[in-house]
């Protein structure tokens, strides 16, 4: 329990960094109400990013008859972050900045199965870094599938077809950069946590649905990634006996029933769109009404929900956000999804929360970007030696060009 009382602290650090940077200076007592922490935690918290020169302190606020409060500022907003995507056609890039903020956005073509995957995304990588600022504090890549650790970087995913693949090693060694890798869903926790819904609560579920379906899961505000790193892969629950082909070898599996590509199969054997049709064409039959690309929607979000309903009986999280491409369906999946979900809850547990966020194309590299944004603090190792060199850049302010040169 002191691991994970010491990891909530953590992000909690983190998270003051990005309420500055997006926000602008504010006091100990602001800061203390934004981010649901006691005012005695957050002035040991602004204490500990004092000495660390990652904060400063500026003007007294404007005072009402008390004592006027010290104003808290970034001591630096220079310094920014690459976030990247990687899926099976191609990638996208982010640069940011310590609020999470995107400051510009790239996506370019990529073939994961091409025997030169690794140098291709390196240049890909090279491109995109030499068009903005020189101020990097590192790179995160979210990919679909597992990573061992977030510091290695060794990817199994069916999606791209990859199998221990020391992704981690060779951008480190082509961009002289510190380069950390994780599963995508496991990202876009950590950015939640640090910059969305996730912030007012310490636990929670990140589900996303669209190409594939994975969650996220924050326990006592710690990212859970289980022994390998692949906890989270409920695309992959056994959901239908003798069911479809999943892309990971299983019949059934929840993704081979309601991911993208199996909505668009369902749509076409039905006659819901023509067999030249993807997925925005059975959305914009479901807008116009038809009853067969509803009831397509209805039936994935029923099954949704009755599996959501079995993960929040295990793990009980205080929220349930649900992210991914596929939100923009949302209000077609939710006729089929809230009954569902509500009346396969227990009574005690049919009152948790479901928040839909609005998707954008660049969301997932910007939870690539937190897994960078989060680093600076990680007690617990995750991040390994690159968190390591990632603090050391930060706390600089000038960061070498080599720091992220492999031993």
């Amino acid at each position: 329990m002191a691991n994970r009382q010491s990891a909530r602290t953590d992000v909690n650090r983190s998270a003051i960094l990005a309420q500055l940077g997006a926000q602008g200076p504010a006091s100990r007592a602001d800061l203390a109400r934004l981010l649901g922490v006691s005012p005695a935690l957050m002035t040991q918290l602004v204490k500990e990013l004092l000495a660390a020169g990652l904060v400063v302190e500026l003007e007294h606020s404007p005072s009402q008859g008390g004592r006027p409060a010290r104003m808290l500022g970034l001591a630096t907003t220079g310094d920014r972050v690459i976030g990247v995507k990687v899926v099976a056609d191609h990638v996208a890039f982010v640069e940011v900045g310590l609020d999470g903020s995107v400051q510009r956005s790239a996506s370019e073509p990529f073939d994961a199965a091409a025997s030169t995957v690794l140098a291709d995304l390196a240049r890909l990588l090279e491109r995109f870094i030499a068009g903005g600022t020189t101020r990097l504090l590192g790179v995160g890549v979210g990919v679909p599938g597992s990573v061992d650790r977030q510091g290695n970087g060794v990817v199994d995913s069916p999606q791209l077809g990859w199998n221990q693949v020391p992704l981690g090693a060779s951008l480190r060694r082509e961009l002289g950069l510190p380069v950390l890798v994780e599963n995508n869903v496991n990202a876009l926790a950590m950015a939640e946590r640090l910059y969305g819904v996730g912030r007012r609560h310490e636990s929670f579920l990140v589900v996303t649905i669209g190409t594939g379906v994975g969650a996220g899961i924050v326990v006592d505000g710690v990212v859970l990634r289980g022994a390998a790193g692949g906890a989270g892969e409920i695309g992959h629950t056994p959901v239908l006996e003798n069911g479809p082909l999943c892309m990971c070898g299983n019949r059934g599996c929840l993704e081979s029933i309601i991911g993208e590509a199996a909505l668009v199969r369902t749509a076409r054997e039905r006659g819901a769109i023509p067999a030249s049709g993807g997925i925005a064409a059975l959305r914009a039959a479901a807008d116009a009404g038809d009853a067969i690309a509803t009831t397509i929607f209805s039936e994935a979000g029923h099954l949704l929900g009755r599996t959501l309903a079995g993960l929040v009986h295990a793990l009980d999280p205080e929220i349930v956000i649900l992210l991914g491409e596929g939100t923009v369906s949302w209000p077609h999946w939710s006729f089929g999804f809230e009954p569902a979900f509500r009346s396969s809850l227990l009574p005690a547990r049919r009152g948790v929360g479901v928040a839909v966020e609005t998707w954008q194309d660049e969301s997932w590299a910007q939870g690539a970007a937190a897994l960078v944004l989060a680093t600076p603090f990680d007690s617990e190792g995750v991040s390994g030696d690159q968190g390591q060199l990632v603090r050391d850049r930060l706390s600089t302010g000038h960061p070498p060009a080599s720091a992220g040169a492999p031993a």
